[in-house]
């Protein structure tokens, strides 16, 4: 029998994430928050600060501006940058880099070295922030442009604020992408259905589903020296063996996807047996 991988295009490895550096010259494994996701975290924080803060403002200048005009002006002002300054400087200083709409998406403001975000990086995150992206006071028609231009050039999604105050804003939760196992190839599924599996434990399948879904993950020749090994390893405990010729993808998908079958097939028995034991069983 011939135990080889099925054939990969290539370039179709992992890509490679850009990540950080700390001082010592370690990669750092933490994921870059892009441009959706924090505009996203910046308008559930802008729900919560803008309407309650500007309500606040509003009340306090006009009780100021029946005293004095200039003295209303002031306090929309000053009630302006307390605000968007003070309101994530407080936060990302209190809470470890997050507003309350960082941590709903799971992010957080660390240095460029993987460090703890300080005051003096918030107050100068917000303040750039303030001054030239959001709301951007000066000149606000050319400030949100360069912003988002600034983060869609950024290796790592950085906007001004992060590049002067030397942070960056990374996901705190890990990746979980979906990967569905492989369906029966079809060349052996006649063969699969008469296997004995019995000897086919969790861990073993475990280790079959997480090689044959990331398969294109793998590189060479890590990807055909592991295959073989996993293949051969499941050849020695199923009867009949595979038909001459089978590779070894064929091995782990099939054997896997007929796995599944006789556990759904199972289920679905234990069900209805349940239902026929107890019969308002599955009406509750």
């Amino acid at each position: 029998m011939n135990l080889l991988p099925a054939p990969v295009a290539p370039g179709d490895d992992a890509p490679d994430v850009a990540g950080l550096v700390s001082a010592e010259a370690v990669e750092i494994d933490l994921r870059p928050a892009r441009l959706p996701t924090r505009a996203l975290a910046l308008l559930l924080d802008c729900l919560i600060m803008i309407a309650p803060g500007f309500l606040v403002v509003g009340v306090v200048r006009l009780i100021l501006s029946s005293v004095d005009a200039a003295l209303g002006s002031a306090a929309l002002t000053v009630g302006t940058v307390l605000i968007f300054v003070g309101y994530p400087v407080v936060c990302e200083t209190f809470l470890r880099g997050r507003t309350i709409g960082k941590s709903a998406l799971g992010l957080r403001v660390v240095r460029e070295d993987g460090g703890p975000l300080r005051a003096r990086h918030a107050f100068t995150r917000a303040l750039v922030g303030l001054a030239v992206e959001f709301p951007g006071l000066l000149l606000f028609t050319l400030c949100w442009p360069a912003g988002i231009i600034t983060m869609l050039a950024s290796a790592q999604g950085r906007r001004l604020g992060d590049l002067a105050a030397g942070t960056v804003v990374v996901h705190e939760r890990d990746a979980m992408p979906w990967r569905a196992a492989p369906a029966m190839p079809l060349e052996a599924a006649a063969w699969a259905a008469t296997v004995d599996l019995s000897a086919i434990d969790d861990d073993l399948a475990m280790e079959m589903r997480q090689l044959v879904t990331r398969v294109r993950q793998l590189r060479e020749p890590y990807r055909t020296r592991l295959f073989n090994q996993v293949a051969a390893e499941v050849t020695a405990k199923i009867t009949p063996p595979p038909p001459p010729g089978t590779t070894a993808w064929t091995v782990l998908a099939s054997v896997l996807a007929e796995r599944r079958r006789r556990q759904e097939v199972q289920l679905v028995a234990g069900r209805k047996m349940t239902y026929q034991l107890l019969p308002g069983f599955g009406s509750r």
